[in-house]
């Protein structure tokens, strides 16, 4: 039997563009939807055997492809999922594979061209496997190998839990109270916090905020 595709995107255009690949390939496109309720409405219908949805579609147009792909492996595990986006943006896919990989692709658009490409990555998530664009993991692989090491790495394991404590915006007391410290103890390891992100010496900040704004941007 052929394989039975759920696919969302909102451009009228590209949705039967990609419908006509898909036609051609001998895959089975039971649904097409326009936004997020629809692609969800869909795939309780017909139970397919994967879905291809756009990144972006309203009512936001921002993440709902993402959202829909993660709350479809949640509800039907049975069904693989292609997320296809003109982005190439690693914190897309972080978010897609932040509960597991199975069963999930990530593509650039530019992939529903190559339709061995686009057929390849459907039978991998029909087959609980995932797949990457090249592309996007070029990015990855490139900002790993060139980050900066992490100021947080100074720290000990006990400072960067009282960071944390005071990112959630907690007292001294509270922190102390929480992590069963004394608050003396509490104030040296902050002033130690400090001064391993190099904050001793700064004028006319809040080292508190300053801190919690690293520990942000390292998260």
């Amino acid at each position: 039997m052929a394989t039975r595709i759920v696919m969302a995107e909102d451009s009228f255009i590209v949705r039967e563009g990609l419908r006509m690949v898909l036609d051609e390939a001998g895959l089975e496109v039971v649904a097409a939807a326009e936004d997020y309720d629809e692609l969800m409405t869909a795939v309780e219908t017909h139970h397919p055997d994967a879905v291809i949805t756009d990144i972006r579609m309203p009512p936001t147009r921002t993440d709902e492809g993402v959202r829909a792909a993660i709350e479809i492996r949640r509800r039907w595990p049975e069904v693989g999922v292609v997320v296809l986006s003109q982005y190439v943006d690693p914190g897309y896919v972080l978010t897609l594979f932040e509960e597991g990989t199975t069963g999930l692709a990530y593509l650039l658009k530019e992939r529903v061209g190559d339709v061995d490409e686009l057929i390849a990555a459907i039978d991998q998530v029909t087959s609980a496997g995932s797949v990457i664009d090249p592309r996007v993991v070029e990015v990855l692989v490139t900002a790993r190998a060139s980050a900066k090491a992490s100021k947080l790495d100074r720290l000990t394991p006990r400072e960067r839990e009282v960071l944390e404590h005071v990112a959630e915006g907690k007292t001294n007391a509270a922190i102390a109270r929480d992590l069963f410290l004394s608050e003396r103890a509490v104030e040296k390891h902050i002033n130690s916090i400090f001064t391993k992100l190099d904050l001793s010496f700064a004028e006319d900040v809040n080292k508190r905020v300053r801190a919690v704004v690293v520990w942000l941007a390292d998260r």
